[in-house]
């Protein structure tokens, strides 16, 4: 370990830190805006200079190797002028457009010209324009007068995905961020650049002019689009903002998904299908209705029937979910684990186009939790092997391949082979209930409920303990 003073602050780090990832691990706050811990050290927006003692001039934190006894200033006065005047070079050209800009509020620029810019303007002469709102692809958006030029974007396309699609193009101020091979920027983890732009240049399509972000509020949450069951938080109205002028449906939405930094699972990367998937998920429509027989009942009567028939079952069957979480399974198992056979099967496979494999983040099976249900039920596929009751529980499952057994569907979304199931019990979907997936390499990740269940929706642990 290696002593040394930041800001009279005595603190230890492991030899080969950067004075910035020392900073930052204890809580002290360096101003950045090309730096990011998962990308490769650029040192081109200057703003993190900081002093070190027995040096004459100022370092870029970024970059700078920590040694021994080393004594370094971050808020000093040359340290402040230099902030000063590296905000006057970057603003020099920048478009005053925090009043239309998406990024408002979430702006790192926004917030370190509040926070160390000059009072007054650098410049006297007309900005220098360049194009605005240009379509990298159908879903970012670029606004090269915004851009900072940090390269964040460019070094996630050549160190992260792996695409090398995109390039800084052209010199001094005519430079912008450009599609280096004229293409569409087609790269499949190509959302993040939203997520890790600085600044407002680069734009999710979707969530354009969609809402304030001081409107909202992120749940933390599981993708639930691969085994991989990367960590993302979930953007809704914030419950303060609830306004009846909006309506149920603005007020009950997903706006937006972003990455939600996870070392051990994904890091702070998902991919695009992540970023779409949940907002998918809330378009489809929902079984919210109980049914016997194709007609809706009460669910008190509902359920009644369907305790009758488990308890006259002699053969009964279930086809446990890979989207259930851990703790579904688990209330299953306790309540009516002893009575049924378990089957295990994958809920969804890869959709026509879809990457199915990757060597980055995407995993072939695209269920979030087939690792738990076998490590709680082992694996065994479905055989008809007499049984007189079966349990569908999730998607995916062709009724017809039942035989004559009785069919007990629980559902979150409407089926046209919902009329052909004996008994439907609509359950709700993950992003109603808090629990936990595991994914391939066996980490459990929690996700925590964004939304209430519709009325008659039923949690499906709760409902095991019902039916026993």
């Amino acid at each position: 370990m290696i002593e040394l003073k930041i800001d009279n602050q005595v603190i230890e780090t492991q030899e080969g830190e950067t004075v910035m990832e020392a900073a930052l691990r204890h809580g002290i706050h360096i101003p950045h805006l090309c730096y990011h811990p998962c990308l490769s050290i650029a040192g081109n927006c200057r703003i993190c200079l900081v002093q070190v003692n027995g040096r004459p001039k100022l370092m870029p934190a970024c970059n700078l190797p920590i040694t021994p006894g080393m004594e370094i200033e971050t808020d000093s006065e040359p340290v402040r002028a230099a902030r000063r005047a590296v905000m006057q070079f970057i603003t020099l050209n920048h478009p005053v457009d925090c009043g239309i800009c998406d990024k408002a509020g979430e702006c790192r620029l926004q917030e370190y010209q509040m926070k160390y810019g000059a009072d007054e303007p650098f410049n006297i002469d007309a900005k220098h324009h360049k194009p605005k709102f240009y379509d990298l692809s159908d879903r970012i958006v670029y606004d090269a007068e915004r851009c900072i030029l940090c390269s964040r974007c460019v070094r996630f396309t050549r160190e992260v995905s792996g695409s090398f699609q995109l390039g800084i193009v052209e010199r001094g101020s005519h430079s912008r961020v450009e599609r280096l091979d004229q293409g569409t920027f087609d790269d499949p983890y190509s959302d993040n650049v939203t997520t890790i732009c600085p600044v407002g240049a680069l734009l999710s399509r979707d969530f354009l002019y969609k809402s304030r972000v001081w409107y909202l509020e992120p749940v933390r949450s599981v993708c639930p689009g691969c085994a991989r069951g990367c960590s993302i938080n979930i953007w809704k109205r914030a419950h303060h903002w609830h306004l009846r002028a909006l309506g149920e449906e603005k007020n009950r939405m997903v706006y937006r998904v972003t990455p939600c930094d996870n070392p051990e699972i994904n890091g702070p990367w998902i991919c695009n299908k992540g970023f779409d998937l949940p907002k998918e998920l809330m378009k489809r429509p929902r079984a919210l209705r109980p049914l016997v027989h194709g007609a809706f009942v009460g669910l008190e009567e509902t359920i009644g029937e369907a305790k009758r028939l488990i308890s006259q079952a002699s053969s009964p069957a279930i086809l446990v979910s890979a989207w259930a979480s851990n703790e579904e399974l688990a209330a299953f198992k306790q309540h009516l684990g002893e009575r049924f056979t378990v089957y295990t099967r994958q809920d969804a496979g890869p959709e026509k186009g879809e990457i199915v494999e990757d060597n980055v983040l995407i995993k072939g099976d695209k269920n979030p939790n087939s690792r738990g249900v076998a490590d709680l039920f082992g694996s065994q596929a479905y055989s008809q092997a007499g049984h007189d009751l079966v349990i569908v529980w999730g998607e995916g499952v062709r009724l017809s391949d039942l035989g004559s057994a009785t069919v007990i569907q629980l559902s979150s979304f409407e089926n046209a082979q919902d009329k052909n199931a004996d008994i439907l019990i609509p359950i709700s979907t993950f992003m109603e209930r808090s629990g936990s997936f595991t994914n391939f390499e066996g980490t459990a990740n929690c996700f925590d409920k964004v939304f209430d269940k519709p009325e008659l929706v039923q949690h499906a642990g709760e409902l095991f303990g019902r039916l026993a």
